[in-house]
């Protein structure tokens, strides 16, 4: 019951459990069997419905102008509160009905459609790293047993998947920097990498989508023209390490990966 004194009752939640598939299978010619492709996913249409319970007509109707509004017509972050929270990015998807059965209550049923099928978690996990650095040490012209330590910068996050399906990073470079690399090491020590030949300004940001496949700088301009090498995901269950690296060092320069554990 939320503050106005109105009671939500979710009675069903179709389609949260599995997205439906994208596949074609080719009969073999003279043979038992067909040719399958690659399976994909498809949307995920999913359906509301339950009750609302208000103490009056007029908080009845706008605890339905209010759910309405809710299922808006862009993206709307749904959140299902399991045993671990998991969230959908979604938009309305079909008409809206609303059945009145008293003056204070009304039943529902709302349609919405989240594009991207994969459900994620409501946790973001954020890494942030400027560029490898080493400062310090010494070379003396003496045979001593004496040494001086340099200290080292590392240059690199860890990105986590805990759940399911493979989830898709973005990643944040702001400048100063020229021409960095972006490298992801899998846990089995592939590597998959990104090339940025070009300059970002001290005070630009560059914004890489990984799933959008885009590269967008300071919020309105892409230069995914200037991008190449292998998109890269981070697999289910798994933990990534990510490197970089540039042309020339600046203190200023910094990396930041983002990314949200994913289930089908």
């Amino acid at each position: 019951m939320d503050s106005a004194g109105i009671a939500w009752h979710l009675q069903e939640l179709e389609g949260w459990d599995a997205p439906e598939m994208r596949s074609q299978y080719s009969e073999r010619e003279a043979d038992h069997g067909a040719w399958a492709s690659p399976v994909y996913l498809s949307q995920r249409p999913i359906t509301l419905a339950g009750k609302i319970e208000a103490p009056d007509l007029a908080t009845l109707d706008a605890a339905v102008d209010q759910l309405l509004a809710a299922a808006s017509l862009t993206d709307t972050t749904l959140i299902v509160y399991e045993s671990t929270p998991k969230q959908a990015v979604v938009r309305r998807s079909g008409k809206p009905l609303v059945r009145p059965i008293t003056d204070t209550v009304a039943a529902y049923s709302l349609l919405v459609t989240a594009a991207d099928p994969r459900r994620y978690s409501t946790i973001l996990q954020t890494q942030s790293t400027g560029l490898a650095s080493i400062t310090g040490g010494m070379s003396l012209p003496i045979t001593l047993p004496l040494s001086i330590t340099a200290g080292t910068a590392s240059g690199q996050i860890t990105l986590s998947n805990v759940g399911t399906i493979a989830t898709r990073p973005i990643f944040t470079i702001d400048g100063p920097v020229s021409d960095p690399i972006i490298t992801v090491q899998y846990p089995d020590t592939t590597i998959r990498q990104l090339s940025y030949s070009d300059d970002i300004a001290l005070g630009d940001e560059l914004v890489i989508d990984t799933d959008a496949h885009s590269a967008v700088l300071n919020g309105t301009v892409s230069r995914r023209r200037y991008l190449s090498g292998q998109w890269p995901e981070i697999p289910a269950g798994a933990t990534v390490t990510v490197q970089w690296t540039a042309s020339s060092y600046d203190a200023a320069a910094l990396l930041t990966g983002t990314c949200r554990s994913a289930w089908i």
